[in-house]
This record gives structure tokens, C-alpha cells and sequence, in this order.
């Protein structure tokens, strides 16, 4: 079953960020990660509050992917980059059938 990353992010250094995205996809599409929405822009709030201001949905075949690509130690080591120059809300949900 399908698994869903959202992702909430507020980059504080872009020039670091940027490091963080250089190295990003190839990581991520190793375990069959799929880009779905990353904002260009402010997330438009409807309703309720969000966090901070950039979203980003990912999709995986699985929550076993997923999580493969979190502990993955290549991509530990290039979150590094992430965690220095911005804040984020990650959550892990499972898609339905």
C-alpha cells in the first residue's frame, strides 16, 4: 500500500538548503520515492493553522520504503544539510486502498 511524506518547511539559510536539494533526488528515487507538490510559494491555508509556510508531498509503494529512505545512510548524512538551514514538520502517513 501506498505511504505519503508531508512535509512542512521553513528554510532560514538557502544557500545551505540548496546543498541539501543537490543531493536529494537521487537518494529519494532509489527507494521509489515520487515527487507529488512542493510549493513554489506560501501554502494557502483554509482552514486551522500551518506550521510554516512551504509544503512538500512525497510518495512511496510502501511505509517499508519510506522508512528505508529515512535511515538511509547516505541520506542521513545529507538531511545534515536540511537541519542546518531550515525547520520542518515531517509526518508518515499510509494511502488507502
Amino acid at each position: 500500500m501506498s505511504a505519503y511524506m508531508i512535509a512542512q518547511i521553513e528554510i532560514s539559510d538557502i544557500e545551505e538548503y540548496q546543498l541539501y536539494l543537490a543531493g536529494f533526488m537521487p537518494i529519494f528515487q532509489r527507494h521509489g520515492g515520487e515527487l507529488l507538490v512542493t510549493t513554489k510559494s506560501e501554502t494557502i491555508v483554509v482552514e486551522g493553522e500551518w506550521a510554516y509556510p512551504r509544503t512538500v508531498i512525497m510518495k512511496f509503494p510502501s511505509v517499508e520504503k519510506a522508512q528505508a529512505w529515512l535511515h538511509d545512510p547516505d541520506f542521513i548524512k545529507l538531511a545534515e544539510h536540511r537541519h542546518r538551514s531550515a525547520k520542518t514538520n515531517l509526518v508518515l502517513v499510509e494511502g488507502m486502498e
